[in-house]
């Protein structure tokens, strides 16, 4: 059975703490390469593009709405538990799958009391990363830059060690909440990662109090005005490089940088320590009920 999660050219938080968690949670030898069954974990990677052929297992994963809808009862799918119940209900699945996002399951291998706590952190998604300012945004802050493409495990102490975060990258929050350390989200600069921020919040009863970012760059600013349309030519980035916008991006970047020092200040929010362990249970019970099944199958063969 293989690991199955998005992988970019570029590494990012979310889909890399697959290599981080499953290892630590699951049997050795549990996940090969074998490619005729797919262990689909963290990641809105419900996509109908998956080889027809291959059975997927679902262990968390959501649907983000960057493909069409597959058919999950075509019979080479089989759900374990889904992000939220906005994927539950697009594919046809029980609310009682809507368990959370697989990366809730870090509180079982991750520890949740540090000694100590200090200072604000923001995280961009891992795509404006490349299209804007941030790092530079963060330093005229006072903020500290929580870089999305890092080793999973720098992000991990990152997060754990703040006192609060603010987030545009939907698995910043949902680490964060994991590992309690209080958050703030701002709503991504591309419309398009917006829905599936409610798929998880509502997993776990929870409302997503939203804070608006300004753009740090021209680039960000084409992508917002256009409803992300353009952000695929590759054109654009002309906004982004060329000496000719260096003026009005550092303007951008500055005024990108207060709105960060306002957020910076304002009150962060957790999902309830009840709600969370709950889910976890939840989680977890089903994980390894997946997996005795499977040990159980392998025995009877």
């Amino acid at each position: 059975m293989k690991l199955t999660y998005y992988r970019g050219e570029t590494p990012n938080f979310g889909d890399e703490l697959n290599t981080y968690l499953w290892p630590r949670l699951l049997p050795g030898g549990f996940l090969d390469e074998d490619e005729s069954e797919l262990f689909l974990g963290i990641g809105s990677i419900i996509w109908d593009f998956l080889p027809a052929t291959a059975h997927k297992f679902i262990m968390g994963s959501g649907f983000g709405g960057y493909s069409a809808l597959p058919d999950l009862h075509d019979g080479s799918w089989t759900p374990v538990f889904v992000r939220g119940p906005r994927t539950a209900r697009l594919l046809g699945l029980p609310v009682q799958l809507a368990i959370c996002d697989s990366a809730v399951l870090l509180r079982n291998v991750y520890p949740l009391q540090q000694s100590s706590r200090s200072g604000v952190g923001f995280m961009p998604h891992f795509e404006s990363v490349r299209r804007g300012y941030w790092q530079e945004a963060c330093a005229l802050a006072g903020v500290k830059f929580i870089d999305p493409t890092a080793p999973v495990q720098q992000t991990l102490a990152d997060i754990a060690g703040l006192e609060r975060l603010i987030t545009e990258a939907m698995h910043g929050a949902i680490v964060a909440d994991a590992l309690r350390t209080p958050w703030s989200a701002v709503r991504p600069i591309h419309p398009q990662h917006h829905a599936k921020w409610l798929d998880w919040s509502e997993a776990l009863s929870t409302r997503v109090r939203w804070k608006e970012l300004l753009p740090s760059s021209l680039l960000e600013v084409a992508v917002k005005l256009t409803q992300g349309r353009k952000y695929y030519d590759g054109r654009a980035t002309i906004l982004r490089h060329h000496p000719a916008f260096a003026v009005p991006n550092r303007l951008l970047t500055q005024l990108a940088a207060a709105r960060l020092s306002v957020i910076a200040r304002a009150e962060p929010q957790l999902s309830s320590d009840r709600v969370i362990a709950e889910v976890t249970e939840r989680a977890t019970a089903a994980l390894y009920g997946f997996v005795e099944a499977r040990r159980q199958r392998t025995i009877a063969s």
